[in-house]
């Protein structure tokens, strides 16, 4: 999944980033299912030796346009995992106590403890897109939050955080199907918000946005990843991959007991 992943350094062009591509599983959406299920089964067992070893911690931010599918990728991407070690954080409009502090107040409380694994629904990068697009901030005010972000996810990253974060990338007119899909299911006309096509006006200032945001902080410590997102089955596997293969890499291991196996074997034989 490497080629999703943005090259530090280089300026992004999300025009140069196909929302259908799929060309990393070429088994089509059934086939696609199933390895889903199979990086779930992987992740749960990854997850519960982490969660274990009570040692690394490891964030996960979605950012995405509506309709990309945030709520849904980690409903799939996550199943099953423990809940005792796994958690999302939905983060909404500011309260008037948030507000009272920095932007990064209300970011810091929630990051991951030793062991778990969290997910942010949209994050501290809402400061650098919202607030910039319909003109919240100065420039001066917003454009100076990159450094800051990055020092932030520097200090977390050099104290144990394993950074992972994916922009789930949808096209204009995938999102109108799904604005549509969502009017015409009774079950589903709760999700749609009318405030959602007023942000499809701002389209362009989003992604010019999105631009400038990702570029100014993919770190080595923090890295952006391109997710294809118009196919739900497709960046389910993208996802799922990055965070399975990144797990393995910490080289997790199951704690060793500090009791005699036998002796326990033997004393519960005898209950």
């Amino acid at each position: 999944m490497d080629q999703y992943r943005v090259i530090p350094g280089r300026k992004l062009r999300l025009a140069e980033h196909d929302p259908d591509e799929t060309t990393a599983f070429d088994g089509g959406k059934n086939e696609g299912r199933n390895r889903l299920k199979q990086l779930n089964s992987k992740l749960e067992e990854l997850q519960e030796r982490l969660y274990a070893e009570h040692q690394h911690k490891v964030l996960i931010v979605l950012q995405a346009m509506d309709t990309a599918g945030k709520d849904g990728t980690i409903r799939h991407v996550l199943e099953g995992v423990n809940p005792q070690g796994a958690r999302v954080v939905c983060f909404k409009v500011p309260s008037a106590e948030e507000m009272d502090h920095d932007y990064l107040w209300r970011v810091h409380s929630q990051v991951p403890r030793k062991g778990e694994i969290v997910i942010f629904n949209r994050s501290h990068y809402e400061e650098v897109l919202i607030v910039r697009v319909h003109g919240r901030s100065a420039k001066g005010a917003w454009s100076r939050r990159y450094a800051q972000i990055n020092a932030f996810e520097k200090m977390l990253a050099e104290e144990g955080t394993t950074i992972l974060k994916f922009f789930l990338n949808i096209s204009l007119e995938e999102q109108k199907k799904r604005l549509l899909a969502r009017l015409k299911e009774p079950a589903k006309q709760w999700k749609y918000n009318p405030g959602d096509v007023d942000e499809r006006k701002f389209w362009p200032e989003y992604m010019q946005a999105y631009e400038d945001a990702i570029s100014e902080t993919n770190t080595d410590w923090a890295p952006w990843y391109i997710v294809p997102a118009n196919h739900k089955w497709y960046r389910n596997i993208v996802v799922g991959s990055v965070i399975v293969e990144t797990l393995k890499r910490l080289s997790i291991q199951t704690p060793e007991v500090d009791y005699n196996i036998g002796k326990e074997t033997e004393r519960v034989k005898s209950l």
